[in-house]
């Protein structure tokens, strides 16, 4: 019974923690398109990005990010025998990149704190596409174990990264023709 609670707990905190995920970069993106604005909409707007990305930074994501890693490990503790399967190499190795995409989240956070704005609005609608298709990645690999074939998934994973990609690209001509 233990197992199915720390699961079931395990699963809010990533679901959670995807959200400000999501969340997080969308706040960059309108930080870093209010600060071409002019004043005082800019100064209005800038600080309130700064704010609310400060509160979900680190009252919801970080806090899901840290509680789903120690769920998660107490999770393998209950089952060991998921360390010895290739289905779940595969998902740690996306976790990984997961937890590698939170750190550099945070540089950008730190460096929009700090009023360094290094990325283009397009460029984070980009970046925020990344943990989307991680997420799609390890929701297949986490249902699907042992029946997904790592070749079709590395082929399915590359067309769905395209496709997002070039919806990205598409949303933003039609920004431009507007």
């Amino acid at each position: 019974m233990t197992f199915l609670y720390l699961k079931a707990l395990h699963l809010i905190f990533v679901i959670t923690w995807f959200a400000g995920l999501f969340y997080i970069v969308r706040i960059f993106i309108y930080q870093t398109e209010s600060n071409e604005l002019d004043e005082p909409k800019r100064s209005i707007l800038v600080e309130e990005y700064k704010r609310n990305a400060k509160r979900l930074w680190f009252a919801i994501t970080w806090p899901s990010a840290i509680l789903t890693l120690i769920l998660g490990t107490l999770v393998l503790l209950q089952v060991p025998s998921y360390l010895s399967q290739g289905f779940m190499h595969i998902k740690l190795t996306l976790v990984l990149l997961l937890y590698i995409y939170q750190f550099y989240c945070h540089k950008i956070y730190k460096q929009l704190q700090k009023g360094t704005y290094r990325h283009s609005s397009i460029h984070l609608r980009i970046w925020n596409e990344v943990a989307t298709i991680l997420l799609v990645g390890i929701v297949f690999i986490i249902v699907l174990k042992n029946a997904l074939s790592l070749v079709w998934g590395i082929v399915g994973l590359v067309l769905f990264s395209a496709i997002i990609m070039l919806a990205v690209r598409l949303y933003k001509r039609i920004r431009e023709n507007r």
